[in-house]
């Protein structure tokens, strides 16, 4: 007999906006069912052991949330790089841990030693991710004046610079050359109440 299908149960969602965040420092959300799940994804990534005392078990659990809230995320998508962050550095470590344990092999000593360099490495490049994040958000150039001699373009639109290494040029779109319907040159003015001469289009 074939299945019968699932019933479609509607899921009902409330819109983050309307939501004031109270553990917003954790993840960055003014939506704490997501600053609370990220921070119980983080938390079930540590390495605790069942035999793990409590007393220890909620010191382990106040460090992730020190951490979190030490890296300071300003919105979700670095908070979700918080978080990665602070797993991988977690991993690392219970790497190295388990790489000095007494009577470790040799090849389990060099195994547990590669992993945590990888980790490590990992952890390198989501600490310049989220450095390059906020540097491309925090670099925004505004042009109040905009001054356009004879024969030039003006730039529409906002001059941003991003963030990174510069390897890639920005593209800015340019403003044709604005004239009557005759073609002839138009004036307008500036924020100061000046006219600014327009390149006259070619006839």
């Amino acid at each position: 007999m074939a299945k019968k299908p699932k019933k479609h149960v509607p899921v009902e969602m409330e819109h983050p906006d309307k939501v004031q965040g109270k553990l917003k420092r954790l993840g960055g959300s003014n939506y704490d069912d997501f600053n609370q799940t990220l921070a119980n994804q983080v938390v079930n990534t540590l390495w605790m052991p069942e035999a793990t005392n409590s007393e220890t078990r909620n010191r382990m659990i106040q460090t992730v949330m020190a951490a979190m809230t030490g890296i300071a995320p300003q919105d979700e998508t670095e908070g979700m790089l918080a978080a990665q962050m602070v797993a991988t550095h977690n991993a690392a470590l219970e790497c190295y841990r388990r790489a000095m344990i007494e009577g470790q092999t040799f090849e389990g000593r060099e195994q547990n030693l590669r992993f945590a360099d990888r980790l490590s490495k990992t952890y390198a490049q989501q600490l310049d991710a989220l450095k390059r994040y906020r540097r491309k958000a925090d670099q925004t150039v505004r042009i109040e004046r905009v001054v356009v001699n004879d024969g030039g373009q003006a730039i529409v639109g906002n001059v941003t610079r991003g963030g990174g290494d510069g390897d890639e040029t920005d593209e800015q779109p340019h403003a044709p050359a604005i004239t009557d319907e005759r073609g002839s040159e138009v004036l307008r003015e500036d924020a100061f109440g000046e006219p600014v001469p327009v390149a006259r289009s070619a006839r």
